[in-house]
């Protein structure tokens, strides 16, 4: 997937917790968030992140369901996307999410391309997510497995 001026990658992804946010089964997860927003925001590539007055946005609702906990940031592209999510401590955690999160059967996260400078809203975010679980992957939201350019192809 090409970089391309005019747009820049929206991601969301969504976790159902299995314990209350200040439980002890969540302590090694809620005291990395810091560490590992701090190095999101550095990393190339970045372009934004959601956040509430917390500095994460793990207070944030989503989809009207407290048990769910929200992540979304814009991107220059899926290279610098993958390169933050795969590697450092962004990639221990995601190795460990199944010991704070449950398993659900739907989809969970989702892409889509913006204008450079759009910030999407979590209802923005919410209608991409559902609309990927409805329809499977499309230009309007999408996955990593099955991936479209700023102009809909495929890739």
């Amino acid at each position: 997937m090409t970089t391309n001026a005019a747009h820049h990658l929206a991601q969301v992804n969504i976790a159902r917790l299995k314990a209350p946010l200040d439980s002890p089964l969540l302590r090694d997860f809620t005291e990395a968030l810091d560490p590992v927003n701090a190095t999101a925001d550095g990393a190339d590539g970045f372009v934004w992140r959601l956040q509430s007055d917390s500095g994460n946005a793990t207070d944030v609702p989503v989809l009207g369901d407290d048990w769910l906990i929200i992540n979304m940031s814009v991107w220059r592209g899926l290279p610098s996307l993958t390169a933050f999510m795969y590697t450092g401590r962004h990639r221990e955690l995601l190795k460990r999410r199944h010991e704070w999160f449950e398993r659900v059967g739907e989809a969970m996260a989702a892409l889509w391309w913006v204008a450079d400078g759009h910030r999407p809203t979590v209802a923005e975010a919410e209608e991409r997510l559902l609309h990927l679980r409805e329809h499977g992957p499309t230009p309007y939201a999408f996955d990593l497995r099955t991936t479209f350019d700023p102009h809909g192809r495929r890739n």
